[in-house]
């Protein structure tokens, strides 16, 4: 079945991708990372955005995170990237990413 935005799923190594777009970007890094250009390569990390959180009248808030879809070091600079790979920009994927990159101001980000 075709997802909302007609992304594949796509199957590489034993891992489960959204899209081909994505699962092509996850051969590529892991070419650089048998190459040396990159290490520590992971898929799916996950950034808090907003911890859990009672309110005043006792009602729970769930917790708010951004997962990526990789985070490797960069062997030139020796900084981790924090990539995502993106078709769609969606309105929800616009504010995670404005809040990731105000609480995380440090965070080396990429979009693919």
């Amino acid at each position: 079945m075709a997802s909302k935005y007609r992304a594949v799923k796509t199957i590489i190594d034993g891992v489960t991708f959204d899209s081909k777009k994505e699962a092509a970007r996850y051969s590529e890094l892991r070419l650089c990372e048998k190459y040396g250009q990159i290490s520590n390569l992971e898929l799916q990390p996950k950034y808090v955005l907003v911890s859990k959180f009672t309110t005043r009248s006792g009602e729970k808030i769930r917790e708010l995170s951004y997962v990526a879809d990789f985070r490797y070091i960069d062997e030139l600079s020796g900084e981790y990237v924090v990539e995502d790979v993106k078709g769609m920009k969606t309105d929800v994927y616009k504010i995670k990413k404005k809040l990731l990159l105000w609480r995380y101001p440090d965070i080396n980000f990429k979009e693919s």
